[in-house]
């Protein structure tokens, strides 16, 4: 067992957090249907979207609580983990507090965008100054094209930037059934690719493959047709996981191929606003993108297939770049 630990240990974790997120989902999708913690829909999105409707949300918890207790038993050896989890819990927490206030409160929007935002501002603001004065990272940030920046300033304020943003994008890419979940699945097996290619990074492929694991045991229950959504609760979570996978591996900037989905997920969203506001009319017919692709004639499970299979694409382009070897 200890050979099998010490040579495959991400397939162990990957394995046992899978295992634990499909036990998980028969025990709480019925108690949040009993709880009422159903998902709204918006009134001008999709009509197809009509059915989904009541649908039990909060459902991050399904892979939110394995990947935690996971985590925290391999923390024994790995204690670097630890502020991964804890950004990961933190976001999380954040987001669950959101779902909560759309489900009992019935409002809509969940916490107000200024809370929510100092919530994640808090969260990211603690991690970035961990990274630069108790960890061996450094404050070096190499920038394509331009060099590199060694500066603590720069190095926080990029750090918070990175967190804010990835989360953003998976908050926004959650709109269809095993859309989030299935790009951050391959994101993060992407993530533990790499990090198994250091032995410095065991940590590191430790928790992406967790998270990995996590994210498919969800798909179990949220591929379409879902019988559970992740939330905010979910999403915000995993765009913690990521981000800071990505920072931990001072890869921050691999995110914009291997996260290419939640970026044009961001990008659609922030041209259909900016485009509105100064012309009154819209460019997509919904943003963000994935739901102009439904109004345009695509079946949501194409939409779906096409975006994990673009964001596999473009994680092999990003072997390429790196030059990861597999033999």
């Amino acid at each position: 067992m200890n050979t099998l630990l010490t040579g495959s240990v991400q397939v162990v974790v990957f394995v046992i957090t899978f295992i634990l997120a499909v036990i998980a989902g028969p025990i709480l999708i019925p108690i949040l249907t009993r709880l009422k913690f159903g998902q709204t829909v918006r009134d001008d999105g999709p009509k197809t979207h009509y059915k989904k409707m009541g649908t039990p949300t909060i459902g991050g918890l399904i892979f939110l609580i394995p990947i935690t207790l996971v985590s925290l038993y391999f923390s024994i050896s790995y204690p670097k983990i630890l502020p991964m989890v804890l950004v990961t819990l933190g976001f999380g927490l954040i987001g669950l507090i959101d779902d909560l206030i759309k489900v009992i409160k019935k409002r809509k929007d969940g916490l107000y965008p200024k809370q929510k935002m100092f919530g994640l501002l808090l969260i990211s603001t603690g991690f970035a100054f961990y990274t630069a004065y108790f960890t061996d990272l450094g404050v070096d940030v190499a920038i394509p094209f331009i060099g590199t920046v060694n500066s603590v300033v720069f190095f926080i304020l990029f750090t918070i930037f990175v967190l804010i943003a990835t989360t953003n994008g998976v908050n926004l890419t959650d709109g269809l059934d095993g859309l989030a979940a299935g790009v951050t699945l391959i994101v993060m097996v992407f993530f533990t690719v790499v990090a198994m290619t250091r032995a410095e990074w065991d940590y590191i492929k430790i928790f992406a493959a967790s998270v990995s694991g996590g994210c498919l045991g969800f798909l179990v229950f949220n591929i379409y047709p879902a019988r559970v959504f992740m939330g905010d609760s979910g999403s915000l979570a995993l765009g913690g996981a990521v981000a800071t996978t990505a920072i931990m591996l001072k890869m921050p900037f691999i995110l914009l191929v291997v996260g290419a989905v939640y970026v044009v997920e961001v990008l659609s969203d922030i041209i259909q606003v900016a485009y509105f506001k100064t012309t009154g009319r819209r460019i997509f017919k919904m943003a963000p993108i994935h739901h102009h692709f439904e109004l345009s004639g695509w079946k949501e499970t194409k939409v779906v297939a096409v975006f994990w299979t673009a964001t596999l694409i473009l994680c092999v382009i990003a072997f390429l770049l790196l030059g990861v070897r597999f033999v």
